[in-house]
């Protein structure tokens, strides 16, 4: 099946998830007009995103439980399945609800930030802990007589603060209105990308489909994490390098990390390996609002070569997961094919 048919079905899903909160809050006897406003920012902050992390709780089931499609699966496993992955698009939601008033953004997903939506405004801090909060009212309604239930609820906690771990030392150590690089490392930049993002967008989406799967060895969840983990601090390297030498036709974006102050890996690198003249222009012209000195950054960048050091951390950081998916021990069930999908969805990607 075409991701697009993936996409497509799971969408489908998230109708139903909306109707069963809001009946949730009925049931409490929240008056009507508070909840139209959840259901607004269930649909506005939730399903507009590209959904990888959501549809990979599917893809990893499907290739755990040994199918050829989703649509082999039974429709009540699929719904089930379907569900954790909406689960973790929630917890996204709830995060990025936050990160955007954090950061002062303006727009997200070629909208205003929920935030900045009429009549909204601090309303959000309250949105965010209710998306979140709505994941575990559907694991308790869906999930509870399940042998996996706690084990579910342990991991969305403790990987909900993980993610809150990264994003406080991101935020302690680049904020976006003072430049301090002394604060910078590639030790630090590591702790916050595998935190901030390996955790909850590669970890967990295989984790919830190893447990549904009824997968859960301790030896399993090492092999899976000692992959996944990796990958995931590979996936914000190469969005980092992307960022700063990706052309925008190609990322669908314009790269800001320079001017915002980003604690990336393209500058940590460029810190560790810079003359002392070198680390001067980085320190008068890194993270200011100006093009001249964000064109500035980037020509020391080149200069230095930090793209050939990226494409030899690349090259490097491929081989040793290949390597260790090639021991992957299946005798209990898992699969290293879960972990080669997700590795050939980032090497040498361009967007």
């Amino acid at each position: 099946m075409s991701k697009e048919y993936n996409r497509s079905r799971f969408l489908e899903e998230f109708p139903s998830l909306v109707e069963e909160l809001k009946e949730m809050l009925v049931n409490y006897g929240l008056p009507e007009d508070a909840i139209n406003w959840y259901e607004k920012s269930l649909n506005y902050n939730t399903p507009g995103g590209k959904l990888n992390r959501g549809l990979s709780v599917v893809d990893t089931y499907v290739i755990l439980k040994g199918y050829k499609s989703i649509d082999d699966l039974p429709a009540e496993t699929y719904k089930k399945v379907a569900l954790l992955g909406w689960c973790i698009e929630l917890l996204q939601a709830y995060f990025l609800v936050a990160d955007d008033m954090m950061d002062k953004s303006i727009t997200r997903r070629g909208q205003p930030c929920w935030y900045k939506v009429e009549n909204v405004n601090e309303i959000a801090i309250n949105d965010a802990f209710m998306l979140e909060g709505a994941i575990y009212m559907l694991l308790k309604k869906h999930f509870k007589g399940d042998e996996c239930y706690v084990d579910l609820l342990e991991l969305f906690h403790e990987v909900t603060f993980q993610t809150e771990l990264g994003q406080l030392l991101d935020l302690i150590t680049a904020p976006e209105d003072h430049v301090d690089l002394s604060k910078f490392s590639l030790e630090k930049h590591s702790f916050i990308v595998i935190y901030k993002t390996a955790y909850y967008s590669f970890y967990l989406p295989v984790v919830l489909a190893m447990y549904v799967a009824g997968i859960k060895s301790e030896a399993d969840l090492k092999q899976a994490h000692d992959v996944l983990i990796p990958l995931g601090e590979y996936f914000q390297i190469q969005d980092d390098y992307l960022d700063c030498f990706g052309k925008p036709e190609d990322i669908g974006k314009i790269g800001t990390d320079i001017q915002d102050n980003k604690c990336s890996w393209v500058v940590n690198t460029a810190l560790k390996n810079a003359t002392p003249a070198q680390r001067k222009v980085l320190d008068e012209n890194y993270g200011l609002k100006n093009k001249d000195t964000e064109a500035v950054c980037k020509a020391l960048f080149s200069e230095m070569k930090i793209d050939q050091i990226y494409h030899e951390y690349e090259e490097k950081v491929a081989a040793e997961l290949k390597a260790k998916i090639a021991n992957v021990d299946e005798s209990r069930g898992f699969k290293g094919e879960v972990l080669t999908a997700f590795l050939n969805k980032v090497y040498k990607r361009s967007k």
